[in-house]
């Protein structure tokens, strides 16, 4: 991608936190954004800095988590492109709470609070619009919780592979292929899994017929079944 003809107006478009501002205050607010290209590993942000702006992921994938005084790592989300990240933070007007780091070579938009509090300022009806995306971050993060305390790792796993495949269309839906976008260790911490449990638990439903495993590809041959698998 050509970062020098990389229209930022248009990309804020697309964002349901943007899409219903006129051009002109999207224009307002690009002109406050920048570009930030990341290779894999290198830090977004750390926790204990300053947080001056929200992120936009535009292509890679970036990893928030945090890190006990043991050094041990919690995934707390994987952002994929077209997500937005740290908004909340950005509200609360206090330091980064959390690491974030790119899992590829990243490209994101850093939409900084000073452009965001003046558009609120102008049209308070944009606050709306960054409680619904907060709000959106609660609802998943609550749904995290829900699985923690309510499902078994295996439950959570088999959740995570059919999380694009529609719940009343799993009949008949022939083989599914689906590509793990980064390990399989920061997928089981995501998860609140270790490693090991998380491969053991791919092996087993490999050995049920359930699935197949290639790598990081994993082909899902029977949803319905593996579906019903992880409910018993």
């Amino acid at each position: 991608m050509d970062v020098a003809q990389f229209d930022m107006s248009r990309y804020l478009s697309v964002l349901p936190l943007f899409s219903d501002l006129t051009t002109l205050e999207r224009e307002n607010v690009a002109e406050s954004c920048q570009l930030r290209r990341l290779s894999r590993g290198d830090m977004v942000f750390r926790v204990g800095e300053a947080c001056e702006s929200f992120q936009v992921l535009i292509l890679g994938q970036v990893k928030l988590y945090v890190t006990s005084a043991s050094g041990q790592e919690k995934v707390i989300d994987l952002i994929g492109p077209g997500h937005s990240f740290s908004e909340s933070m950005m509200f609360l007007n206090k330091p980064y709470m959390l690491d974030a780091q790119a899992l590829t070579d990243t490209l994101l938009m850093e939409v900084s609070k000073q452009a965001v509090f003046g558009e609120i300022q102008r049209d308070p009806r944009f606050s709306m619009h960054m409680l619904a995306g907060i709000a959106r971050h609660l609802h998943r993060l609550l749904r995290d919780v829900e699985g923690y305390a309510l499902q078994s790792g295996m439950q959570r796993l088999i959740d995570y592979l059919l999380r694009d495949v529609p719940t009343g269309n799993m009949v008949n839906r022939g083989v599914i292929t689906v590509s793990l976008p980064v390990s399989k260790a920061t997928i089981a911490s995501r998860l609140s899994l270790t490693p090991e449990y998380f491969s053991r638990v791919l092996h087993e439903l490999e050995a049920e017929r359930l699935i197949e495993i290639d790598k990081r590809e994993i082909r899902i041959l029977d949803a319905e079944r593996l579906a019903s698998y992880g409910a018993h």
